[in-house]
């Protein structure tokens, strides 16, 4: 049997958010989170600079419990929804995370359509309650 890295560290948030009450980490009312310098429709080139916005809470490496903060994640052509908001982010080329708080990254994604979302995830990687999620965005790369 063969485990990569990104298995050994999603059973390794699994068990750490087993312990702190998985999706209970509460947002502040007005938190929102946003793409800063690309929206829905646009026509992109390669590499592709995204740019996170945050309103209401503050940005903390993966690991660090601390209120009103998280650390961001990238969903591409991916969604979130019922049970896996109460579950730690997955880990692969659809759900990128950013524990380290960065607040940019640079990508090379394949020519054609792709939906982009952000989520902000609490120190366990998990989705806070309720959970602070951009709008879902399409992009077109050229």
């Amino acid at each position: 049997m063969k485990f990569g890295l990104v298995s050994i560290c999603a059973a390794a948030f699994a068990a750490v958010a087993t312990v702190a009450g998985a999706g209970e980490t509460p947002a502040p009312e007005g938190a929102e989170l946003y793409f800063i310098n690309v929206k829905d429709g646009d026509t992109v080139t390669n590499p592709v600079t995204i740019q996170f916005g945050l309103k209401a809470m503050g940005v903390a490496p993966a690991g660090t419990e601390k209120e009103n903060t998280g650390h961001h994640h990238l969903l591409i052509n991916e969604s979130l929804e019922g049970e896996e908001l109460n579950e730690p982010i997955p880990a692969d080329d659809q759900h990128i995370h950013f524990g380290g708080g960065q607040t940019e990254t640079t990508l090379d994604l394949p020519p054609g359509t792709h939906t982009l979302q952000l989520v902000l995830g609490d120190w366990t990687h998990i989705p806070h309650n309720p959970p602070v999620m951009s709008e879902k965005i399409t992009i077109t790369v050229e």
